[in-house]
């Protein structure tokens, strides 16, 4: 009888996808001020924004994934830990030392020996090199310090590597993302490759590209994170959420990272 009610379940979801998706209206790929987010087939989810989000994004003042740029900023000169360092310390200034550096990550790191988010390899150098606390997930300091050093790559392409020691993190993140999951029984695919530019319920699917994270979302009134924006997917799907910077976490975000090479990093972009 459960298996019965289950599979009626599922057909019913299935069928009202279909209803529920409607074609959006065309963009010209044409215009001149679409063409730095489109690489070949690929979309930034620039692309797919209302006109309104577009405006916010394109201006310093109005973009208020700034404040946090800001913060970040201040926090690379503070010193802090049991090593009395800053970033700068080591670093130097973040506008040359930072540069490109956005766009390369998940990366496999050899001294931790795994794969690595940015945010994941911020608080690994806080940890061991400064001698401080790490940042708790998603808080308003772990947001921060990612978009300031993700910004410094602004407008640079995305360009994961997949081979060599990434290449098992690689591929294990391509099976999860085609992976079928939750009461909903679809996988990322279904969504962002199937769906992409179509309607379900009010949502307009984009092709899921990250190139915009951290990035600040009008539906969250927050800025956050990309494992953040993975993790509402999983509960969009009413599917159990992977722990916090669990290694499924940073896979998926590596695939979904690889599909957007090319695409220019747009961080801190708006989004609805």
């Amino acid at each position: 009888m459960r298996k019965t009610l289950m599979a009626a379940t599922l057909a019913a979801v299935a069928a009202g996808l279909a209803v529920q998706a409607q074609a959006d209206p065309p963009f010209d790929p044409k215009d001149p001020k679409m063409a730095p987010f489109i690489a070949g087939a690929k979309r930034s989810g620039y692309t797919f924004a209302e006109p309104e989000t577009r405006a916010m994004q394109d201006d310093d003042f109005t973009n208020p994934g700034f404040l946090w740029v800001e913060d970040g900023k201040k926090m690379w000169s503070k010193a802090e830990g049991k090593a009395g360092k800053a970033c700068q310390d080591c670093h130097g200034d973040a506008e040359k030392s930072m540069k490109g550096v956005g766009t390369v990550y998940p990366r496999f790191d050899p001294h931790a020996g795994m794969l690595l988010t940015l945010e994941q390899k911020i608080n690994q150098c806080r940890t061991e090199r400064m001698g401080a606390a790490e940042f708790k997930f998603d808080s308003k300091p772990y947001n921060a310090i990612a978009t300031y050093v993700k910004h410094q790559s602004f407008g640079m392409p995305i360009a994961v590597q997949t081979d060599g020691p990434v290449a098992p993190y690689f591929d294990m993140g391509r099976r999860l993302y085609y992976e079928r999951r939750g009461m909903s029984d679809i996988a990322c695919k279904h969504c962002h490759e199937d769906l992409a530019g179509m309607h379900m319920r009010t949502e307009l699917l984009s092709q899921g590209m990250p190139n915009g994270f951290p990035q600040y979302r009008l539906k969250w009134q927050t800025l956050g994170s990309a494992q953040k924006r993975i993790r509402g997917c999983f509960d969009e799907v009413r599917a159990e959420p992977y722990p916090v910077d669990s290694l499924e976490n940073t896979v998926l975000e590596l695939y979904a990272t690889w599909r957007a090479n090319g695409l220019r990093v747009e961080s801190p972009a708006v989004r609805k």
